[in-house]
Formats: structure tokens, sequence, C-alpha cells
């Protein structure tokens, strides 16, 4: 430390919280340009750096809880005193109570718009930027040139020294949005058996949280109440007559027990997991040799992202979604399914059941980081300079590519403000190496 403040003293620097690698003598100078120079390094934990994702976690690792555990602990007591205090007592809050929350209502509906606009505007600019995808791992890249950096953890990566095998993709792997079991009735039977698998159909996640939040379609009925259901002893008892059997015998087709994609009236056909190919709206036209159509609808496209994030959020805070703590499986209610269909880690302990969580937004819309690239026709990322590239989520980096500016919440992940000074000796490096001023001939 006494070495790093006597070297800033001579350079006449001002002191950045960036970290450096030593070894490939770089530093930061005051206007944020990383040039060839001595090195000033800090430890990983470094405050510039806590907003780039991790690496994920491995596969016996627990996801971490959103709410600490006291807090969990203190809550799980409450709701026991108070069943002792009053054993027969009518919910009053929703949506625990069964009845919607009319602020929230109208939010659904924007969410599920948005999410419609998001995969038009995604199916048509993955064919002006190429999205592409590596071949043995679930790294996707967006750029002409796929990158030299080294993380592919798939079959082999080790014989390949870990470099990714890159190949063409659709707008599956942009955003994904996970599955879960549809309830029609989310108070009353929260729970899908094992036995029920293959009769409850699977929707969208997002789709069922707009659904439970107020949002009516056809082909996914659910039940609305009029009156609050009252807790017995720990357990709902609902005293409203049911008078729409019919509809429940409509949410039990079995003959539909594959994935249900909810797009108002377009239809849509790709394969995968979703259907996006064939989207087509006569109010946009795509032209390539335009920029500014290409803009425009990066713009709506990227809005449309945000306004369903924002919307999303709203609703959660509301309505309770969970997810297994091994696994990425979902599921919107206030309980999760019976179902015994996990392999992760410890499943063999647990029979196949999941161990179910407290869901957070990045469960219920994967937003699949990739590298940011500063030039889309300029030389490919390398692995040496790894540290100094910044991140962000595929559908933020693809609007970006395509015109839209720069959201400000992703700037510094980002790291458009540090710019890197390569020198000739290494980007005329065969090896693709940076040691010092140095180059190594092979």
């Amino acid at each position: 430390m006494k070495q790093r403040r006597i070297l800033l003293e001579i350079f006449h620097l001002k002191p950045l919280n960036c970290p450096v690698n030593p070894k490939s003598g770089f530093y930061f100078t005051p206007g944020r340009t990383l040039t060839a120079g001595l090195g000033l390094g800090r430890g990983e934990d470094d405050p510039l750096y806590s907003d780039v994702p991790k690496p994920s976690r491995t596969k016996s690792e627990r996801k971490p809880y959103p709410t600490p555990m006291k807090v969990l602990i203190r809550r799980a007591k409450e709701e026991r005193e108070a069943r002792k205090a009053q054993p027969c007592r009518m919910l009053e809050e929703p949506p625990d109570n069964g009845l919607l929350v009319p602020e929230l209502v109208d939010v659904a509906h924007r969410v599920y718009r948005a999410r419609e606009s998001l995969l038009l505007g995604i199916s048509k600019l993955i064919h002006v930027i190429p999205v592409q995808r590596c071949r043995y791992c679930f790294e996707v890249h967006i750029g002409h040139l796929g990158h030299e950096i080294r993380t592919c953890t798939g079959p082999n990566s080790g014989f390949r020294s870990a470099t990714h095998v890159w190949r063409r993709t659709g707008v599956q792997d942009v955003v994904y949005f996970p599955n879960c079991f549809h309830l029609y009735d989310r108070v009353g039977n929260p729970r899908v058996g094992h036995d029920d698998r293959h009769i409850v159909r699977r929707i969208p996640a997002i789709v069922e949280l707009c659904i439970q939040a107020g949002l009516d379609l056809d082909k996914f009925p659910t039940r609305r109440r009029t009156k609050p259901v009252y807790c017995v002893e720990g357990r709902i008892v609902d005293f409203e007559p049911e008078i729409e059997k019919d509809e429940m015998k409509r949410n039990l087709d079995v003959k539909d027990c594959n994935v249900a994609e909810e797009f108002d009236s377009r239809k849509e056909e790709m394969p995968g997991t979703s259907n996006l190919k064939n989207i087509t709206d006569s109010s946009i036209q795509l032209n390539p040799e335009e920029g500014k159509s290409l803009r425009e609808i990066s713009i709506v496209t990227l809005e449309s992202w945000f306004k369903m994030i924002s919307g999303m959020k709203n609703i959660m805070e509301k309505y309770k979604v969970q997810t297994c703590g091994y696994c990425p499986e979902v599921q919107v209610g206030p309980k999760g399914h019976k179902v015994r269909m996990c392999k992760a880690s410890k499943h063999q302990s647990r029979n196949g059941l999941h161990t179910w969580q407290e869901a957070t937004i990045d469960d219920l819309v994967g937003p699949n980081y990739v590298w940011h690239v500063r030039d889309l026709h300029g030389p490919a990322l390398v692995n040496n300079l790894k540290r100094y590239y910044g991140k962000a989520p595929a559908v933020v980096e693809l609007c970006v590519q395509a015109g839209a500016p720069v959201p400000d919440q992703h700037r510094s992940m980002m790291r458009v403000d540090v710019t890197l000074d390569i020198p000739a000796y290494a980007r005329n490096d065969p090896s693709g190496q940076v040691r010092g001023k140095k180059r190594i001939w092979r």
C-alpha cells in the first residue's frame, strides 16, 4: 500500500478503485483510459466491480435466500402465535384471501403486453444482429465473431483449453422464460401432486404470474373469488359455492401437457422451447439498410424489457413465487408443487422433491449476461483482457448493438466509460498473450 502511494505521487495520478492485473501491465489514468504502464493491483472484492455478474455457483451449492433466515423464522413464529390466539379468522389482506389486488390488475396487463412486444422485437433484431451460442455450454455471445475468452465448462472443455465452439441460435437463448404449472385455484388448491404432472398444463411463469394478478386468458381459465376465504387452524376454508366446475374440467386437459406459449392471436413456430420464428407485425417494417428503422425497433424493445421487469417486481411484492434451491424450477403461487422431478444435488435424499424457497426476478426471467462488445465489426475479445471487459443482459446488449442508447443502470456494468488502449504488439500478437511490453514469439 505504501508503494502504491509513492507511485501515485511520482506520476501525479488520482487514486481510483480499479483492480488491475499486475502481469498485464495496465493501469487506469484519471481519464479512465487503460494504457500500458505500472500495475496498481487491488483485491477481487473491489466495489467498482461489484455490479459485474459473478460466475455461476456450483451444482451442490444452494441458492442464497432473498430474505434472511432469521426473518423467516420470526415470521413463522408470529403466524403460529396468531393462529393460536384466533384459530378461526377471515383473511383480510389480498391476495392471501383469494381476491385480487386492484392496483396490480392493470400492471399485469402491461407486463403481458410488454413481454409480447419484447419477443416480437428480439425476433426481428436477431435477423440483423447475429446471436451465437456455444455448442457445448450455455455461453451466449452477440456479434459476428465469437469471443476468445476461455470460459467453456462443457464436455471435453479441457481438451479445447476451455475455448467455445460457436454456432447461430435464436430468441430462446437471448431471454429465458421458465415454465411452471398453471393453477386453477391458487388459494384452494395451491399444490400440484405428482400424479397430476401430466394433467395440469405448464405455461411460462411470467404468464402465470400475470394470470394470478388479474389477466384473463381463454386458454388458461382461473377461479376469481368475490368473497375472502377463512383460515381455520392454518387451513384455508372457502364458504363460497363453486359454480365454475365446467372451467375446472377445461383446465385439466390431458392432451395438452407440453409447453403452452401464449401470445394473444399471433402464431409462432420455432424449434426448441419457444415459438417465435414467424412473428410478423405489419405495423413495423424492418429494413436492414435503414439504420433509423432498426434503431427504433431496438429502442422499443429495450423499453419493453424495462417495463416488463419493473412490472414484475411490483407484482412479486404481493404475489408469492417459489423456486427450487438447487435447480431452475419455479412455481407461481403460495406453495410449491409436489412433483418429484428435481435432478439437482442431493435429490436422492429428497426422493426427487424440490426444496422450495422465495424466488427472485432472475428466477422468472433469465437475463443471460453476455460480454459487451465495443465494435460489432471489430476484432474478437481476447482472453487476456477479460478483466477489463464489461457485461450486460443479452437483451440489453442486443438492443445497444442495434442502435439503442446505453441504459444508465447498465453503464457501469458494461464499462462504457473505460477506454482500452491496446498497444500494437498486443493487437498483432498471434498468440494473444500480453506480458508487460514484450511480445511472445512462437
